[in-house]
């Protein structure tokens, strides 16, 4: 999950807001290169904070489908590191250069969740990734923690 209000330590956020705020930093400081871990090749699944808000709601105004058990919320695309690394770089506007360091691990090479039983009950994602990291980005330069943009 990523998005306004999201961690961009870089000691201890996830992917997605690492990228923002090292492509952001590299802007800033006009690097010209960004190195990023492992090959890039791995996939993750990325969902916005509004989507999983909405998806809370969806749940309680539709309780009486639910059945007593977990349901996963995603929206059943995944993006290899590569991609997201692209999109953010284009997002921020980044121009350097990305390098990868392949002497870092990878991680698991797929995370995606199935998410069919609720999206069967009639929910779906509104967000697509590029317009969730538009927004982020915005909201990470207009009211991000101080310290860290």
């Amino acid at each position: 999950m990523y998005g306004p209000n999201d961690n961009f330590d870089l000691h201890n956020c996830h992917v997605l807001s690492a990228m923002i705020r090292r492509f952001h930093d590299a802007k800033i400081n006009r690097a010209a290169v960004v190195t990023l871990w492992g090959t890039g090749r791995v996939r993750r699944e990325f969902i916005h904070s509004s989507d999983v808000a909405a998806a809370s709601v969806f749940a309680v105004l539709n309780a009486d489908k639910l059945e007593n058990h977990h349901y996963n919320i995603g929206t059943g695309t995944d993006y290899s590191i590569e991609e997201l690394a692209s999109m953010v770089s284009e997002v921020v506007g980044y121009k350097g250069k990305l390098e990868w360091d392949t002497t870092k691990p990878d991680g698991a090479a797929r995370k995606l969740l199935d998410s069919s039983k609720f999206l069967s009950l009639g929910w779906q994602p509104t967000v697509e990734l590029r317009d969730g990291l538009r927004s982020t980005y915005q909201w990470y330069c207009a009211e991000g923690p101080a310290g860290q943009r």
